[in-house]
């Protein structure tokens, strides 16, 4: 871990120790929710008539494009045991084991023609969430942060970016500083941690405090002008917000029925999809849900099938509910991986299939995308791309085209380097959206 990185998280866990011990209030739950400077809220150049918010759903291990979307059913050396299957929108064919989105393809653009220079997991995630390779002397801001530095927060009562599963680093914002970054929940049905009162602290006290912290900030306000400290005074009263506001239901899923619940999976993905969806409709901006289990060296085919079931039950519900509620236009639902899986069966692995970024698959739904479409394709074997290549730093900036990002925005670090949301040379591919 390099040392701008390991200084951030000391500071982090500082502030939120002495806030946790002095107020008896956690202040993990509003890290990165402030609202974003108005002088980008407004930023224009995106698509017109833009998506407001993003489900960005992380299949991190390397999906099998395969096995899954780029289906070769003429070349059987390639395709092994998996068959291929008619969907809802005309001459596209799916894997077998995706059923359930095959009757919702009309609602989806799927592209064949991902491709990526990075070919290990770590590198090849951060890349597929900041659209920058990792340097030691940097920590870049990822997508979600990007989302909230240029558009901001719709609800001010609650977090604008929530990671599920997947670990803190995914809901980094970089240089972008603490205010920017997301809240990552290791599990759905935790609800937000920290985000109520500490019983053993009476609200009489807890006001108490409040005054005397409040006191203390001033005083070291008036002697010391540091903004990383600022930023963190402004984390302690926007949780301090979100304990009293009517809106944290958002993020209890036990307020859903059963049938809803369960129409989702019973399972960590499944009751995340529906988590996302809670969210969104209470104006959360950016959620990401992850999906691990996709690294198939072994017994790939086994493997995928058992991914296929959780994925294919919680993504075909989740577009269906979005469209049911009226949010799935407004709503960029985007699927992607940091790397695909080799055309090659390993026998000696037991039908495994290693890692390949020469060529993969990527999905998008609403916000404006034109569903039932393909974009790209790869060669007869899934081995290279043949035509229309996106890079990872092409599709998220083709994610921050339909929110309405200016991609061609230049921010520059601390340091003054410059940065654009997809990367140095991503483009958003604009054919995509109707």
């Amino acid at each position: 871990m390099n040392k701008n990185h390991t200084d951030e998280l000391t500071r982090r866990q500082f502030m939120a120790n002495a806030a946790k011990t002095y107020l008896g209030v956690g202040l993990a739950p509003m890290l990165g929710a402030s609202v974003a400077s108005r002088a980008y809220a407004q930023t224009s150049g995106g698509k017109s008539k833009p998506a407001e918010a993003v489900i960005f759903l992380n299949m991190s291990g390397g999906m099998s494009h395969i096995d899954t979307f780029d289906v070769k059913p003429s070349k059987k050396e390639v395709q092994g045991p998996v068959e291929a299957i008619g969907t809802k929108a005309d001459g596209i064919q799916i894997s077998q084991y995706l059923p359930k989105t095959a009757a919702v393809m009309d609602k989806i653009c799927i592209i064949r023609s991902m491709t990526s220079q990075n070919g290990a997991h770590d590198r090849g995630q951060y890349v597929l969430h900041r659209s920058y390779a990792p340097r030691a002397t940097i920590v870049h801001p990822t997508l979600g942060s990007w989302a909230m530095k240029m558009k901001g927060r719709k609800n001010s009562e609650i977090p604008g970016f929530v990671t599920v599963g997947g670990g803190a680093s995914n809901a980094s914002a970089g240089f972008f500083g603490v205010k920017y970054a997301g809240v990552p929940l290791g599990r759905p049905d935790e609800g937000l941690k920290d985000s109520v009162r500490a019983g053993s602290v009476s609200e009489e006290d807890f006001d108490r405090r409040l005054k005397l912290a409040d006191a203390l900030n001033k005083d070291f306000h008036s002697q010391y002008k540091n903004t990383e400290a600022k930023a963190y005074d402004e984390l302690y009263k926007e949780a301090v917000r979100l304990m009293r506001s009517d809106d944290l239901k958002a993020f209890d899923i036990n307020r859903e029925p059963g049938s809803s619940k369960k129409a989702y999976g019973n399972n960590s993905f499944g009751q995340g999809c529906l988590l996302a969806r809670r969210l969104v409709e209470h104006g959360v901006r950016f959620v990401e849900v992850n999906l691990g289990g996709w690294d198939t060296h072994y017994d790939n085919f086994t493997a995928v099938e058992a991914r296929c079931q959780v994925l294919d039950q919680a993504y075909a519900n989740l577009l269906i509910e979005l469209e049911a509620k009226g949010l799935l236009q407004s709503t960029i639902v985007a699927l992607c991986t940091e790397f695909g899986r080799s055309p090659n069966i390993v026998q000696e692995h037991n039908n495994g299939r290693d890692h390949h970024p020469g060529a993969f698959s990527s999905l998008l739904a609403g916000g404006g995308i034109k569903g039932g479409t393909v974009y790209g394709e790869s060669d007869s074997k899934g081995a290279r791309v043949k035509k229309n290549g996106v890079t990872l730093h092409d599709y998220n900036a083709t994610i921050a085209y339909g929110l309405g990002i200016d991609t061609t925005a230049v921010l520059h670090s601390p340091s003054g380097r410059p940065f654009k949301v997809g990367g140095k040379d991503g483009s958003p591919v604009k054919r995509l959206f109707s």
